[in-house]
């Protein structure tokens, strides 16, 4: 089983002004790679209080996986890609890059995401969008090589090569 924790970011969401319909749509998709959802909260676009979550769930409860949704626009507010940025320990950007890729077939808006995805200690952290619909969009495209990357990550895969066909491993 794979630990998950997901961060809304959102002030409106966590004053209780607005439901959040991203988070709920993250614990259904964890699902699909054997995640349980541990830990769940929203939080306002702070990026204190936000580092601070993430600190806590990778160093303290050791999360495998934390998925952050909303704040990675060009608001003003959106600060959850920095937020993220301050916990890093090793920028993964192969996630980030891929899920713009993907949204960019769907809109040419997709460039406009500042989403990242970083490891801290022996948890990957990953930035989704804000909306529902996006967030299906992009869990789709990074879903497949997730769980590898965190057996790897949690070191209980050690060589990659040794688990392909034969001729992957020579091309």
């Amino acid at each position: 089983m794979i630990k998950v924790g997901v961060i809304t970011a959102s002030d409106k969401g966590s004053r209780g002004e607005r439901e959040d319909l991203s988070g709920p749509v993250l614990k259904e998709l964890v699902q699909d790679i054997q995640g349980e959802v541990v830990e769940y909260v929203i939080l306002p676009d702070d990026q204190k209080i936000l580092a601070a979550k993430m600190r806590r769930w990778s160093d303290e409860l050791e999360l495998d996986l934390i998925l952050t949704t909303g704040g990675t626009g060009f608001s003003p507010r959106d600060i959850t890609p920095e937020a993220t940025l301050a916990v890093a320990d090793r920028l993964v950007p192969g996630i980030a890059e891929v899920m713009r890729a993907q949204n960019l077939q769907v809109t040419p808006k997709a460039i406009l995401s500042r989403a990242v995805a970083v490891l801290r200690k022996r948890t990957l952290i990953i930035n989704l969008p804000g909306s529902p619909k996006a967030v299906r969009e992009c869990w789709a495209a990074i879903a497949p090589a997730l769980p590898h990357g965190i057996q790897i990550l949690k070191g209980e895969v050690s060589d990659c090569a040794a688990a392909l066909p034969e001729q992957e491993q020579t091309e």
